[in-house]
């Protein structure tokens, strides 16, 4: 039989466990979880928007992926927005290597040429940490057939995608608490 103390100490043990409790999620984060768009426009999507988490429109020409990530980050929209439109830049690019490559390089250049626009080091952060979370699709066996065969995000990128959300953060903006979120989804 339980002492007082040893019950007391059993509840306070047990209610600390159900505090710190965090729902479970598959996958990784940035990717395979749909963000909230706000009504703002997006890369296009599949006819079945709440159906898996990859599901691009077939009809995407992924050629004119840099152009239309850049034009839509270039709007003024909500976070979970942007953060919506670099996971679907990411299974489209995830596709071919060379859009890969041109899309993060166009965001790291943005974000390198404005170190104080907190929303180009937050994309360029974004996105690496999105393409790294990618590259563990392939390792950890989440595609089947075909697809399994397209997925050419296969290895990490070299930045480091967590200092430029913590950057973008560091500017105090009214959107570092969103941002600050997201940087939370990498731990």
């Amino acid at each position: 039989m339980l002492s007082n103390r040893s019950l007391v100490v059993a509840t306070f043990a047990a209610a600390a466990l159900a505090a710190s409790a965090v729902p479970a999620v598959a996958g990784p984060p940035f990717i395979c979880h749909a963000f909230e768009l706000s009504g703002s426009p997006s890369l296009p999507w599949g006819p079945k928007l709440n159906e898996g988490w990859k599901n691009p429109d077939p009809a995407y020409d992924v050629a004119h992926l840099t152009a239309d990530v850049t034009k839509l980050l270039a709007t003024p929209m909500p976070i979970s927005a942007r953060m919506e439109t670099l996971r679907r830049a990411t299974i489209y690019a995830a596709k071919d290597h060379a859009v890969a490559s041109t899309l993060l390089a166009a965001l790291e250049a943005k974000a390198k040429a404005n170190p104080q626009d907190a929303n180009a080091l937050f994309d360029a952060g974004f996105l690496t940490e999105a393409y790294r979370q990618a590259s563990r699709v392939y390792a950890w066996d989440m595609l089947e057939g075909r697809e399994k065969g397209e997925w050419t995000l296969r290895t990490e990128p070299s930045g480091d995608g967590a200092r430029l959300i913590d950057a973008a953060v560091a500017l105090n903006t009214a959107s570092a608490p969103e941002m600050r979120k997201a940087r939370l989804m990498l731990r």
